[in-house]
């Protein structure tokens, strides 16, 4: 019976204490390979471990910001989603970085040489790649304060778009008449930049028509009202209004304000609007004249 016993437990040990520590012995032999830079006190020591290391920790750390991001963003709307997008890409992009260092560090690599020489680099790099670091510092600002955000409406020497993404280096935004523009990040520090939804999504609109003299202003002023109500693009709170604006050269000038919650399509909503008035107008006679001038004429004898 004692000579079973200890036949089973000689067949169930998977190797003996020695071939085990053999192989341990290996593969910690393998893992110490590696390379070397510098001389002194300033050597790097690089192994294969270290390698191995580095790539875990980074699918793990992408693991982990992915589904951070998810448990974030799964009870938002799309417009918070994408703003929370722009600045976790940040987020990301230093967590990468001191992540690399730290298994640096943790594996025994003396990382102060990296930090000095990675400075001196920058400075001389700096010197010559001086917008692209202003790019940036722009994007990183950007994301920081939140001045920018994914959805928001800009206004840029003259062209009206929707930021759809913002980067380290550029913002790509998408204008009224579906092109792509991609905007270097150091233009929002150095050029003045309308963004019409940084307050709130609403934005208040106008159109402006200019009735003959002689017209009755109170029936101009219904009208103009009647022409933006129960259009669903225009907010009914808070309400449209009309203003007199001025006594122009050849005609009273008007203007009927209104409040839409997308400013993107705002072009088409006027367009709409000044249809719906030249057609009321004519209805009800009232002229809206062009620009007209009395010559007269004096005859010298």
């Amino acid at each position: 019976m004692v000579e079973i016993l200890m036949i089973q437990d000689t067949a169930g040990e998977t190797l003996p204490q020695e071939v085990r520590q053999t192989i341990w012995n290996k593969i910690s032999e393998v893992l110490g390979w590696g390379f070397h830079f510098g001389e002194g006190s300033s050597t790097i020591h690089l192994t294969v471990g270290t390698v191995l290391l580095i790539v875990l920790a980074f699918f793990t750390t992408g693991y982990v910001l992915g589904l951070a991001r998810k448990l974030y963003t799964r009870n938002l709307n799309e417009t918070d989603t994408l703003k929370f997008i722009s600045v976790f890409k940040f987020i990301r992009y230093l967590a990468y970085i001191i992540v690399v260092f730290s298994v640096l560090s943790f594996s025994g690599v003396n990382v102060t040489p990296v930090l000095a020489a990675s400075a001196a680099l920058l400075v001389g790099v700096g010197l010559a790649l001086q917008e692209l670091f202003q790019d940036v510092l722009g994007g990183i600002f950007i994301m920081l304060d939140q001045s920018l955000q994914a959805g928001d409406i800009i206004e840029m020497e003259g062209r009206v778009g929707r930021v759809v993404d913002i980067r380290l280096r550029t913002t790509r935004a998408i204008t009224r008449d579906d092109k792509v523009v991609i905007i270097p990040n150091h233009k929002f520090l150095t050029d003045t930049i309308y963004n019409y939804t940084q307050n709130h999504k609403q934005t208040r609109e106008s159109v402006q028509v200019g009735v003959a003299y002689g017209s009755d202003t109170q029936l101009v002023k219904s009208l103009l009202l009647k022409c933006v109500s129960g259009d669903p693009r225009i907010l009914s709170r808070p309400k449209p209004f009309v203003l007199f604006d001025d006594f122009g050269d050849s005609a009273l000038i008007f203007s009927v304000n209104f409040f839409v919650s997308d400013s993107f399509v705002d072009p088409i909503v006027k367009s709409d609007i000044r249809f719906k008035i030249e057609d009321v107008f004519r209805q009800h006679e009232i002229t809206i004249p062009f620009p007209q001038r009395d010559v007269h004429m004096f005859r010298h004898d």
